[in-house]
């Protein structure tokens, strides 16, 4: 038992398992939250059903980490989805796992999420501080170099600490406090910081034909997303074309697509949204790349042979229908609509033709078309409606074994602040469980 003195900034999923660490090592935790409540992301995540694990073969895991997978290998074997779930169970949180393994509470309700974690660490006899708003870290520079004291509070106390785990969250949903705190900490005590951007975020575009289908989500379609090529960016005249506020970038023309990936998507009233476009955000860093095209399969489970043969069987049953009228037996009706003036555009078919007086090289064109249907990525959507923070505190400052920082003992960094993130299904927050718990454990081992 170390009797160590932690204090744990932020209650959230990270800073809460980071406490459960800490008070099974025997330290004496404080946690400091500036809300009025512990968990109030845990609240939205999953609907308010809360999706906190994916209970996937932990090798699998890995594949659905975007960025910086290899930092993640201690902290998630260490304390898995297994064993994530056994935590819940334990302390009166039964669970479900339900498609594409994510795991849920039996309830549905985010609620005993947090409940189960609460209980646990009242039992371990932590401490939590509402209305507690961290302004600094206290460091202490010795011959030997910095050494962490405590904190300091925005209303002047200082609470001294052998160690300091931040676990204060990323930038997306602002509402829950998630403010960035973490990362000015780092920045102020000289810590290298990633760039920061919204990801697993809806998606603008530069078309305006998407507005049109605003509320229609498509179930079955798949995208690719690649670089907007080096060329168009390069010139100023065709920067519209490339996407607006495009900027002409040298370097390394993309040989392949960031992005592949199937599934739903959703047309929204600026641009694209639903699981598939999230996911596909996540891989799109428009600091670097000034826009990115996606193509759209509206017809993935057919070959383009067996999209011409469709078309020609709808022809032959009804060969007198205008195309538009065709359209309708390949489309919902109000993308039917759209479709037969963007055919007209891209491939210079009427909407009012006659179905049968297209020949075979205009079936061809229109099925081409239809499997690679463009759209031009602009930018992304706010912090405010972004799931995760892409970028943080970089990875190379942490020791991964233990989250602790490499250049100032006593201090520990923990789930979203860090430079790692997530596709959906229970990845991010089994990050925050896996990493929190392996600084938590750290910062109150005797050996730290």
């Amino acid at each position: 038992m170390s009797g160590k003195k932690i204090v744990v900034i932020g209650a959230g999923a990270a800073g809460l398992m980071a406490a459960q660490g800490a008070a099974e090592s025997g330290a004496q935790v404080t946690v400091l939250e500036k809300n009025e409540k512990a968990g109030r992301k845990i609240y939205i995540t999953g609907k308010g059903r809360c999706n906190f694990t994916n209970a996937c073969d932990t090798q699998d895991f890995f594949q659905n980490v975007v960025t910086n997978p290899r930092f993640l290998y201690s902290a998630v074997y260490g304390f898995d989805a297994q064993a994530v779930m056994a935590f819940f169970e334990e302390n009166g949180c039964p669970v479900k796992v339900e498609r594409g393994n994510r795991a849920f509470p039996v309830s549905d309700h985010a609620s005993d999420i947090t409940a189960a974690l609460l209980r646990s660490l009242k039992k371990a006899g932590v401490r939590i501080s509402y209305h507690s708003e961290v302004e600094r870290i206290l460091v202490q520079e010795t011959e030997n170099g910095r050494r962490v004291l405590g904190v300091r509070l925005t209303d002047g106390r200082s609470i001294p600490a052998d160690a300091v785990i931040v676990c204060t969250g990323g930038l997306s949903y602002p509402t829950t406090g998630s403010t960035g705190d973490g990362m000015k900490f780092a920045q102020e005590l000289g810590l290298a910081l990633t760039p920061t951007a919204p990801a697993l975020v809806p998606l603008t575009v530069r078309e305006t034909w998407p507005m049109e289908l605003q509320g229609l989500a498509l179930k079955n379609i798949a995208v690719r997303v690649e670089e907007i090529p080096e060329e168009i960016l390069q010139h100023p005249e065709d920067t519209e074309k490339a996407g607006e506020g495009a900027k002409p970038k040298k370097g390394k023309k993309s040989k392949k697509p960031v992005y592949e990936g199937f599934g739903e998507m959703l047309f929204t009233h600026f641009g694209v949204s639903g699981p598939l476009i999230l996911s596909a955000s996540s891989y799109c860093n428009f600091q670097e790349c000034g826009a990115y095209r996606m193509q759209l399969d509206l017809k993935p489970a057919l070959t383009q042979e067996q999209l011409m043969q469709r078309i020609v069987r709808e022809i032959e049953a009804g060969p007198l229908r205008h195309f538009e009228t065709l359209l309708r037996t390949l489309f919902p009706a109000r993308l039917a609509e759209i479709m037969a003036v963007l055919s007209e555009e891209a491939c210079g078919i009427r909407s009012d033709r006659i179905a049968r007086s297209l020949n075979d090289q205009e079936i061809r064109r229109f099925s081409d078309f239809v499997k690679a249907v463009p759209l031009t990525l602009t930018g992304t959507r706010s912090y405010a409606e972004a799931v995760v923070t892409r970028g943080g505190v970089s990875v190379k400052e942490i020791n991964p074994s233990t989250m602790e920082s490499r250049k100032i003992p006593g201090l520990y960094f923990a789930g979203e602040t860090l430079d790692v993130n997530a596709l959906t299904g229970g990845f991010n927050l089994q990050i925050a469980w896996s990493t929190g718990m392996l600084a938590g454990r750290s910062a109150g081992s005797t050996e730290a």
